[in-house]
């Protein structure tokens, strides 16, 4: 991991961006770091630079709370190479959406198992260089971002104790078995009128998952209209499974 930059935003939290080989990321920690801290994980959908403010505003009420909060770019998103196979299955997973049509699930599966494949290698290759930093702890929670990459992170990544997952996006059939493996504490929110999400299959995984703790937040709204309030119940979450 090497660092290319640092500032300090204006809450005094300490942001550096990182790479780590051709992966991109940005480290967030708390204005002032007195022992090693707890992390958070945050992911989203592709595309660092246009996911920023979203991002930022997320690693700061994590700091608030005495969180570290890291993200990097998934494959193929913002400037890494282009993910062909994937960028192919997008495109007809958007011509179906707007034909009306009902997505077929070989679709689905050409679009995330590839994702899911590369990028969760990717997430523990981070979290062992974040983990190796003397300002970071653990334990460690993931927040977010595609579900279906949460859900494999949940099974294979011992060290993440907890996970806030955003039920916004499409999930191969076959991943409903890993779901029955997941374990640790979740807390899943749902958008119930998210036009490019399958409310149903999100339902159906949310009752496949094997966790004793799970609870499910459905809101009114479309993909983007998740409340405000959504963030301060992820806090409490985190603080209830992490501190």
């Amino acid at each position: 991991m090497e660092f290319i930059s640092e500032q300090r935003l204006d809450d005094g939290v300490r942001e550096r961006e990182f790479t780590l080989g051709e992966i991109p990321g940005i480290l967030w920690t708390p204005p002032s770091v007195t022992a090693p801290v707890p992390l958070i994980l945050l992911g989203h959908p592709g595309g660092l630079p246009m996911m920023y403010p979203r991002l930022v505003a997320r690693a700061q009420h994590c700091a608030a709370e005495g969180f570290a909060a890291a993200s990097i770019e998934l494959p193929g998103g913002g400037n890494r190479p282009r993910f062909l196979a994937v960028e192919e299955a997008r495109a007809d997973l958007r011509r179906a959406l707007q034909a009306g049509e009902r997505v077929d699930d070989e679709i689905v599966d050409r679009l995330v198992l590839p994702l899911v494949d590369k990028a969760v290698p990717e997430w523990r290759a981070t979290l062992d260089a974040l983990l190796a930093l003397p300002e970071i702890g653990g334990p460690v929670g993931y927040s977010g971002g595609i579900i279906a990459i949460g859900v494999r992170l949940a099974v294979v990544e011992p060290r993440i104790r907890a996970a806030l997952l955003f039920a916004g996006s499409f999930v191969p059939r076959s991943m409903f078995e890993e779901a029955r493996q997941v374990s640790i504490p979740l807390q899943v929110l749902l958008q119930w009128d998210d036009e490019g999400n399958d409310r149903q299959l999100a339902l159906d995984l949310f009752d496949a998952f094997g966790s004793r703790e799970k609870a499910l937040h459905a809101n009114m709204g479309g993909h983007t209209g998740i409340p405000h309030y959504a963030g301060e119940g992820a806090n409490r979450f985190f603080i209830r499974h992490l501190k």
